[in-house]
């Protein structure tokens, strides 16, 4: 029912509604007298404890993606938005189908040590969803979901701190705050659809 209301795609809506369970699932916990567990290290990672191994390792990471997303564009915006299509004029689509599992498949593993796997979900679907609201270029998906994660971990690091809060579940929540308002903002309604994307996606090529 979430899915039809807000228009986005049932996976989406799951990993989203998923996290953000978890995450004030957490902040509960936290909040309780009397607790002294270190739940928050197995869901959320250490965000704030990041070793400098691994920040070389998540730079090395990004390189790797940026490389792979700028070589293989058209060949992913192609086979995300029509893979029939794609497979018409040529494309391999099942190659790219698994070199982006294999993508997210690396990143997840690298961070999951850093920020946690609640938290990884989280940031793998609330800032692309909300991205998709305002935009249907992939190009613009990508470079606004990323300027939205920034913008919600940056925000969530600060609450965190001034209210004495868990990080990851702060983040997590600042997400699904942003996404709620971007939905106000775009008025609930579904982006239009392209009626000629077949002709769009011959000229990308």
């Amino acid at each position: 029912e979430v899915s039809h209301r807000v228009k986005q795609r049932e996976d989406t809506i799951i990993g989203m509604m998923w996290a953000v369970g978890m995450a004030l699932g957490v902040i509960f916990v936290k909040l309780s007298p009397g607790y002294t567990g270190d739940l928050m290290s197995y869901l959320f990672g250490s965000i704030l404890a990041v070793p400098l191994t691994d920040l070389y390792l998540i730079l090395a990471l990004n390189v790797v993606i940026l490389l792979i997303v700028i070589l293989y564009h058209d060949q992913f915006t192609l086979t995300a938005f029509d893979e029939e299509f794609a497979q018409v004029i040529g494309v391999n689509t099942r190659l790219y189908n698994q070199l982006l599992l294999v993508v997210i498949a690396l990143t997840v593993v690298v961070m999951i040590r850093a920020v946690g796997i609640i938290l990884v979900i989280a940031l793998l679907t609330i800032p692309p969803a909300t991205a998709t609201l305002f935009t249907r270029s992939m190009t613009g998906m990508m470079a606004f979901s990323m300027i939205l994660s920034a913008v919600f971990t940056t925000g969530g690091l600060v609450i965190s701190y001034l209210f004495d809060l868990p990080s990851g579940a702060t983040i997590i929540i600042l997400c699904a705050l942003g996404y709620m308002v971007g939905s106000l903002l775009a008025g609930r309604k579904t982006p239009k659809a392209v009626n000629h994307r077949s002709r769009q996606l011959t000229e990308w090529l």
